[in-house]
């Protein structure tokens, strides 16, 4: 070959190499910028970059929205739900990792200049001072050339030609994406929030078991962290200040909780002029130290804080009293206030109030029967049974009802002095026969949960197997009306006996080794709406609360059941229950004691008493 060929044949194989390599990023599109237009995968895009795709999507996306807020990582811990309710819009969360004010400025702009924007609000975070036009990745961490007024052509040939890795990282994720988050897919491209479904039903109780699963909390290092970007992040502040008048937008700026030892390494003359130049330029609700700032369990790490407290902040902001806000949690800071405020902030410490978590011991109950033993001894006799309710009422307990404990957690509604939970599993006849009149007499509330596709048995879902028998609507109804039982479900029919199935048993609500994601997902949500229907018909409510069959729960099963409308699930392992004002995770997973025939009511008044510290 002669070298001219040659030369010919290495251009055009050189050519069709390049022209390859933006073809398959082209189609991949890992960063989501050309529409991705075959795999329509924007959870991953937007984890990849969420300054760049997000805006990528908004192109397209825009006409579904009128409000956006903007921020840092903590921005996505206002719930969108609580958004559009409050502001009566259609929210998009321009939550971007490591936000500075100069990227807030930038997609702030572009925002309003060229999409519909009723309301903007603005997620500053004391950070911001020390942070400004930083960008750690070109990749990454970028802005979108539109944004910035960049060159465009320069901007799209960077990911159009950038390492293949990139798109090959997403054909592999593709291949082992699950229904829950993973690292490679962490967003809702819908209103664009950080995906926390399976965060948000994660157990919460004790602070003990919570340094266990959160040790950043146990030793926080002490740092001297200098703010040197407080000129520049006002500056832009006050820039998007201006555009919002200019063009009408309801402007609202808030600061974000901060965890109480992480804000005590700023020096107080910083935080004083930060606080005072923001208000200077704009009023602010500033969340940034309360007595929610010393409770470690409405955090993740130092300024990362759970939605519960974004819904704190916008009932503080909208004066809604449903929701429990502490007293001193969120100040409308204006030039006339703010000196004042840091003062207030720097003098303040741990709330006084003692009960912002109560102690919930809970008990659980199967067959109360004067037959006997049935050989795993949780068949309690009428005489033990009433000897033990009696022991309770005498000791100073008051049971009280699931609603009561939610009401606790959702808007703070009192407890009594010594609550207690009295539960009974499977929902046998022999609940309202025996136990019924002694809860009537003692006056002492408990709940029930019925297996629904057992509900008026005597045999097994209709063969010729004998079981114990279950309540019928008709002795359901009664025992609802009297006021003091509440009915919830132990599932539908996922709570089965391996002896009476023909093939395998779903025994509890795990997924099967082998089984199919979806097709579980969409089993399980199945079951949960029979029962919701089924306790509904017959008791006039919904149910709220879910006892797990065998106890037995898994990361995948609390999610769905969540998203379903369940918002208290129990567990059957023993232990403390200890549940926290405005923390809804505090209800899920909960623990039970199991109360047999033997159990004294020495015992019990004992484990009570433990259970209450």
């Amino acid at each position: 070959m002669s070298a001219k060929k040659w030369l010919v044949c290495f251009v055009l194989t050189l050519l069709v190499l390049i022209l390859s390599l933006g073809a398959f990023n082209w189609a991949v599109d890992p960063f989501g910028l050309f529409g991705d237009r075959f795999m329509n995968w924007y959870a991953y895009d937007m984890t990849q970059n969420p300054r760049s795709s997000k805006i990528a999507w908004l192109d397209a996306h825009h006409d579904e929205y009128d409000s956006y807020i903007i921020g840092c990582s903590s921005t996505s811990s206002y719930p969108t739900e609580a958004l559009n309710r409050y502001f009566d819009a259609r929210f998009f969360n321009m939550i971007m990792y490591g936000a500075d004010m100069y990227d807030v400025e930038c997609e702030s702009r572009y925002i309003i200049e060229n999409y519909e924007c009723k309301n903007l609000v603005v997620n500053v975070y004391i950070d911001n001072g020390l942070h400004y036009d930083q960008e750690s990745d070109e990749m990454t961490y970028s802005q979108h050339a539109k944004t910035e007024g960049s060159n465009l052509l320069s901007y799209y040939l960077r990911y159009l030609y950038a390492k293949p890795k990139y798109a090959i990282d997403k054909l592999m994720s593709a291949s082992s994406d699950t229904y829950l988050k993973q690292s490679f897919d962490a967003f809702n491209p819908q209103d664009g929030t950080y995906d926390k479904r399976a965060r948000d039903v994660e157990h919460i109780s004790d602070t003990e078991s919570y340094l266990e699963a959160y040790p950043v909390f146990g030793n926080y290092p002490t740092i001297h962290p200098v703010m040197t970007h407080i000129d520049d992040t006002v500056g832009s502040l006050a820039r998007i200040k201006a555009l919002c008048d200019q063009h009408e937008v309801n402007l609202v700026v808030v600061c974000a909780p901060v965890y109480y030892e992480y804000f005590h390494c700023f020096r107080r003359e910083d935080v004083r002029r930060f606080y005072s130049e923001i208000a200077a330029v704009t009023p602010f609700w500033d969340f940034s130290m309360s007595s929610v700032s010393y409770e470690m369990r409405y955090f993740y790490d130092q300024t990362h804080f759970r939605n519960c407290v974004g819904d704190m902040a916008l009932a503080r902001i909208f004066s809604d009293h449903t929701v429990y806000v502490p007293e001193d949690f969120g100040v409308l800071v204006t030039p006339g206030n703010a000196e004042a405020h840091i003062d207030a902030i720097y003098q303040s410490g741990p709330a006084e109030e003692t009960d912002v978590s109560a102690v919930v011991p809970t008990l659980l109950y199967h067959s109360i029967s004067p037959e006997g033993d049935n050989g795993n001894g949780m068949v309690v006799s009428p005489e033990t049974f009433e000897q033990q309710i009696a022991a309770l009422s005498a000791g100073g307990y008051t049971a009280v009802s699931l609603e009561q404990v939610q009401d606790y957690v959702r808007s703070g509604e009192p407890l009594p002095e010594k609550p207690i939970l009295i539960t009974f599993d499977d929902g046998y006849q022999d609940n309202y026969t025996y136990a019924f009149p002694v809860l009537k007499k003692y006056h002492m509330q408990a709940t029930v949960f019925v297996i629904g596709v057992q509900v008026g048995n005597k045999t097994y879902k209709g063969t010729d197997y004998p079981i114990t028998p279950h309540l019928t609507d008709r002795q359901m109804k009664t025992m609802a009306a009297s006021g003091l039982i509440s009915f919830q479900t132990h599932s539908y029919d996922m709570h089965q006996s391996s002896a009476y199935e023909e093939g395998r048993a779903r025994i509890d609500m795990l997924q099967f080794e082998g089984e199919d994601e979806q097709a579980y997902i969409d089993l399980l949500k199945s079951d949960l709406k029979a029962a919701d229907e089924q306790i509904a018909g017959i008791s006039g409510k919904e149910p709220i609360a879910l006892a797990y069959p065998r106890g037995a729960y898994s990361e995948l099963a609390a999610t769905v059941v969540a998203q379903s409308g369940i918002a208290v699930t129990f567990t059957t392992e023993p232990g403390a229950n200890v549940v926290l004002k405005g923390v809804p995770q505090s209800l899920y997973g909960m623990h039970r004691r199991f109360v047999y025939e033997k159990t004294t009511p020495e015992q019990l008044l004992s484990y009570c008493s433990v259970a209450r510290g």
